[in-house]
C-alpha cells in the first residue's frame, strides 16, 4: 500500500454511554466523524454485543462519508479499568466488570494490597488486577483483557493483546515495560494476561473476516490503542513536556506531559507511557459542582457580564462542597474557604472563579515539585471552558500561554495513535 496524500486513519472511542468514531487525515484533520448511543442497541451498558454493535455503527458513519479505500489504520480507546474474561475465540464468558465496579473479596483486596508496590496503579477495589483474579477461576477462560483489547479483537481476531496504557491498572509495570513477578505472589494466573505493546504500536493487519464487512483494504493495520482519558488528552494536540491540559467538569482535572514518569500514591497520582513521554495528572473535588452549589447556569452568564478580570477580589478561597480533598492537597478532611461572602453575587462567584483558578495553579506546580516539568502551556476541555471571563481569570493565575484545544473527542486521540502507528508501519 503507497502512502497517498488523501491517506486516513480511524480512532474510536467507546464510552459508558455510546461509541465515536473520527476518520484523521495525515496532518490532523478531522475528516469525518460519527456516533452510536448504546441504548439504541442494549439496556444494558455492561454488554459487551451491545458496544461492539454501537462501534459498528458509529465507524459505519465514518466509512460512509469518506473513500474507504484510503483508510490505513485503525485504534481504539476504552474505559481505564472495564475487563472482562473471554475464551480463544473472543466470546465472552461472563457479564463485564465496569470501570467503576468495585471487587468486593476482601482476601483479593488484601493480597493486592500485601504485594503490590506503593506506587502500583493496582492498588484498590476497582483495579483491573482485582477484576483478573475475580475472574480467573471463570471455567473456560482463555484470558481476562481490557474493553479497548475485546473490540480491537474484533478488527484482528486477536485476543490476547493489550496496551500500556490500559494494563496499567491491571498491574503492568511501565518503566520495565513487562508484568512483574510481583504479581504471581498474589495468586494472579499471569498465563491469563494479554501480551502489552505500546501505545500506538502496530498490533496486525486487520482480519481478513473484519476487511471485508467494512468494505476495507486487507492491509488496513490495527494500532495498539489506550484508555479513554489518555484519548481525551491527546486529542487536544497536546504533544511537548509542559503542555498541561485541564478539564473544567463537575470536578477539576489536570494532566501534563512529562519527559520523566510521576508516581505520588498519596495523591492517586501515576503515569501513563506513550511514547517515550509520560502522562500525569490528578483531581481535585474542586470545580463546577462549587458552582451548581449556588448559581445556575443562567445566573453565572449574568453575573459573569459584571466582573472585571483584570482586577482580583483579594478573597482567598478553597472552593469546595464538603470537607475533603484529593490532589493537589491529599487531606480528606480539608475544609472548604469560602468566607467572608460578599453582598454581591458577581463578587461571589469572581471569588469562587478565582479560587478555583488558585487550585488549579496549585496542583501544576504540585506535579512539577514531584519530579514533573515547568508548566509551559494550556489547552482547556469541559464545560468551564466556555466562560470567557473565568479564563481570563486563569490565565491570570497561571501566567502561561492558553492554546487552542484541537479536539474533545477522544475518538481524535485514538486516531492520533493510529497516525503514530501507520508511519511506524511505513503505510502512511
Amino acid at each position: 500500500m503507497n502512502a497517498r496524500n488523501d491517506a486516513l486513519v480511524v480512532g474510536i472511542d467507546i464510552g459508558t454511554s455510546g461509541a465515536r468514531a473520527v476518520a484523521m487525515a495525515s496532518d490532523g484533520a478531522i475528516a469525518a466523524s460519527g456516533a452510536a448511543r448504546l441504548s439504541a442497541f442494549s439496556d444494558d451498558h455492561r454488554d459487551p454485543i451491545g458496544w461492539w454493535k454501537a462501534v459498528r455503527a458509529a465507524l459505519g458513519d465514518v466509512l460512509a462519508a469518506v473513500d474507504r479505500g484510503v483508510i490505513r489504520a485503525i485504534s481504539i480507546d476504552g474505559t481505564s479499568g472495564t475487563m472482562l474474561p473471554v475464551a480463544a475465540d473472543g466470546a465472552p464468558l461472563a457479564r463485564p466488570m465496569m470501570y467503576n465496579d468495585a471487587v468486593a473479596d476482601a482476601a483479593i483486596l488484601q493480597a493486592i494490597a500485601a504485594h503490590a508496590p506503593k506506587e502500583s496503579a493496582a492498588h484498590g477495589a476497582t483495579s483491573g488486577l482485582a477484576k483478573v483474579l475475580t475472574f480467573q477461576s471463570v471455567p473456560g477462560v482463555f484470558r481476562v483483557i481490557h474493553q479497548a483489547d475485546w473490540l480491537a479483537g474484533h478488527f484482528t481476531g486477536l485476543y490476547d493483546v493489550s496496551d500500556e496504557n490500559n494494563a496499567l491498572k491491571t498491574g503492568y509495570d511501565p518503566i520495565t515495560r513487562c508484568w512483574p513477578d510481583w504479581l504471581e505472589k498474589t495468586d494472579a494466573h499471569t498465563g491469563l494476561l494479554p501480551e502489552v505493546l505500546p501505545a500506538g504500536e502496530p498490533v496486525a493487519t486487520i482480519s481478513p473476516a473484519a476487511a471485508e464487512a467494512f468494505g476495507l483494504s486487507r492491509e488496513v493495520v490495527v494500532v495498539a490503542g489506550t484508555t479513554d482519558g489518555c484519548a481525551s488528552f491527546l486529542a487536544t494536540g497536546a504533544d511537548r513536556p509542559g503542555d498541561g491540559v485541564s478539564a473544567l467538569g463537575t470536578t477539576l482535572t489536570v494532566k501534563v506531559l512529562s519527559d520523566r514518569p510521576l508516581f505520588a500514591p498519596e495523591y492517586g497520582l501515576y503515569s501513563h507511557r506513550i511514547g517515550d513521554m509520560w502522562l500525569a495528572g490528578g483531581a481535585s473535588n474542586t470545580g463546577g459542582v462549587v458552582l451548581a452549589a449556588h448559581f445556575s447556569g443562567e445566573q453565572i452568564e449574568a453575573l459573569s457580564a459584571r466582573i472585571d478580570p483584570a482586577s482580583d477580589t483579594g478573597l482567598d478561597y478553597y472552593p469546595l462542597t464538603k470537607p475533603g480533598e484529593r490532589f493537589p492537597i491529599a487531606d480528606p478532611h480539608l475544609a472548604p474557604r469560602m468566607t467572608p461572602r460578599p453582598e454581591d453575587d458577581a463578587v461571589f462567584l469572581q471569588a469562587i472563579f478565582e479560587g478555583i483558578a488558585g487550585v488549579e495553579s496549585l496542583a501544576y506546580d504540585r506535579l512539577t515539585a514531584l519530579g514533573g516539568p515547568k508548566l509551559g502551556s494550556i489547552r482547556t476541555v469541559g464545560g468551564g471552558a466556555k466562560n470567557g471571563v473565568w479564563s481570563s481569570i486563569r490565565a491570570r493565575k497561571l501566567g502561561v500561554p492558553f492554546l487552542a484545544v484541537r479536539s474533545e473527542e477522544a475518538a481524535a486521540g485514538a486516531a492520533r495513535l493510529a497516525l503514530m502507528g501507520a508511519r511506524q508501519a511505513g503505510i502512511l
